[in-house]
């Protein structure tokens, strides 16, 4: 899994084009929110409102504790440009590393971004949570203006990354009060986040009970942290999960502990620190520190896993969206597969998936990292949860135009930018072609659909609920359309291997 939370933190950067608004008129737009008055921008398609801190500074003693509330201010607060993002790794030259974020960081990050409809009222809102494998990433890369154009509130957050967001130690454990949760740090500023748009969102022109939370990669694993978490029910009504995986390990509150003291005695902060000494470590020094970060089991905040909480009917019962990409394996970097993957091999494999063991052993290696890791959980968990409100499955296969012949895969994030219909200042429009836009349209209209009604409702073909029985999906690809028992035989097996090492049946 530590491989994996690094190779996923590549994910953002596949989409840091899709960053800042687009240079307009600055025309200022105010709103009066629990903390004080923002002055925001009004842009062609949106009021448009940067760098809201919805927490207050994690910092000092702050260090490693649950969001606290913000500070009030009384002078109208600039709310246009972007705020830092938190910090991550850079390299030596100042510039984002492998799926990282532009711009300056600080761990005074717990901020916000919004893009509201001009002249809203009860609309819909979606909080994105940003991708990079929890140690990379910044919501202000996110823009959602197109959203705004069409009747829904994007809300685009920060959270704490890497050892500053998910990091147990015995003397923090310690120095927490009775039942304060530990460990889950980032998740805890996601659950703050959706706090505050239940408090605030209306002065945005948003509905606070009409909330669809939503994330890719890291983001969409949040998502299904936050649905697996109690102390988040209540503050939204739907959930999208763009390639967030589904088959999670659980772990214990003791072996985070053991993990992060051993972390720390690397950079010389020695067993027998306190709470003190530890939030006195330059944030500098914790940045590259190496581990399995993300949401894991507490026994405080998160009691279950996503996978637990669904197979035992914990989970919330919410309409959801899930899904997966083509070529996921792009998460494994440019070929050959490295050895040791192709040593995990089973026989049972080539039987399996007899076209790709023809093509060789890095075409193999590939495949199974799709179905194991994306395909077969976002199916499984499609199917856990439609025993309650309805389920949509969708598997995203389409190959952006300029791309072609020489990408025959949709790699992991390519999704995000036909959903956010937003081609970014990485992707001029003179190679976006119509097939592309197209592409773009109907995705981008599934989603809104969705947020405003519950309901995928878009496009020429009705994409069905997911049933088990029926196994229905839709892909989105070169063309569109619902498909049944997609990729079963394979998917099955993946499932039949997996959820044993869960502690869990078929």
């Amino acid at each position: 899994m530590k491989r994996l939370a690094v190779i996923l933190s590549l994910a953002a950067g596949l989409m840091a084009g899709a960053a800042q608004a687009q240079p307009g008129p600055d025309t200022p737009v105010r709103a009066k929110i629990d903390s004080g008055v923002l002055v925001g921008v009004r842009r062609e398609n949106a009021n448009v409102f940067r760098n809201i801190p919805f927490a207050a500074p994690p910092v000092g003693e702050l260090r490693w504790r649950p969001p606290q509330p913000v500070r009030a201010w009384t002078a109208d607060r600039p709310a246009v440009a972007p705020g830092p993002s938190c910090p991550q790794p850079m390299n030596a030259d100042g510039t984002p590393n492998s799926g990282g974020a532009n711009g300056p960081t600080s761990e005074d990050c717990l901020q916000l971004n919004v893009f509201a409809p001009k002249n809203a009222r009860r609309a819909p809102v979606m909080v994105w949570i940003h991708g990079g494998g929890h140690r990379n990433g910044a919501g202000w890369i996110y823009d959602g203006q197109n959203f705004a154009r069409d009747g829904v509130v994007l809300v685009a957050i920060n959270y704490r990354l890497g050892a500053l967001g998910y990091f147990a130690h015995p003397a923090l454990t310690k120095a927490a009060g009775p039942g304060e949760p530990v460990g889950n740090y980032g998740l805890m500023d996601q659950i703050a986040a959706l706090k505050w748009v239940q408090r605030n969102i209306a002065a945005f022109g948003g509905d606070p009970d009409n909330v669809t939370v939503l994330g890719e990669s890291a983001g969409g694993m949040s998502t299904l942290a936050v649905l697996a978490t109690p102390a988040a029910r209540g503050l939204y009504q739907k959930a999208v999960v763009e390639s967030g995986l589904g088959w999670s390990q659980p772990t214990t509150l003791a072996k985070k502990e053991a993990e992060g003291a051993a972390a720390l005695e690397k950079i010389g902060v020695p067993a027998t620190a306190t709470a003190a000494d530890l939030r006195a470590v330059p944030a500098a020094k914790l940045v590259p520190l190496d581990a399995d970060y993300g949401p894991f089991t507490d026994g405080r905040l998160m009691t279950e896993t996503p996978t637990q909480a669904l197979a035992r009917g914990h989970f919330a019962d919410v309409p959801l969206i899930i899904g997966s990409n083509s070529g996921e394996d792009s998460l494994i970097g440019p070929g050959p597969a490295p050895a040791k993957m192709v040593a995990m091999i089973p026989p049972i494999a080539r039987t399996i998936y007899p076209q790709e063991a023809a093509a060789g052993d890095d075409a193999l290696v590939r495949a199974i990292f799709t179905d194991r890791v994306m395909g077969g959980p976002a199916r499984w968990v499609a199917a856990q949860a439609s025993g309650g409100q309805p389920a949509w499955l969708y598997y995203f296969s389409y190959v952006g135009s300029r791309f072609r012949p020489a990408m025959t895969r949709a790699t992991h994030a390519a999704e995000i930018q036909y959903v956010f219909e937003y081609w970014g200042r990485r992707t001029p429009m003179s190679v976006v072609s119509d097939e592309d836009k197209a592409m773009a349209g109907l995705m981008h209209a599934c989603w809104v659909a969705f947020a405003k009604t519950s309901a995928p409702t878009c496009g020429t073909q009705a994409w069905p609920a997911y049933d088990p029985k029926a196994d229905q999906l839709m892909e989105f690809g070169s063309p569109s359309g619902v498909r049944t028992h997609f990729r079963k035989s394979r998917l099955d097996a993946q499932q039949a291997v997996a959820l044993p090492t869960l502690g869990l049946g078929q």
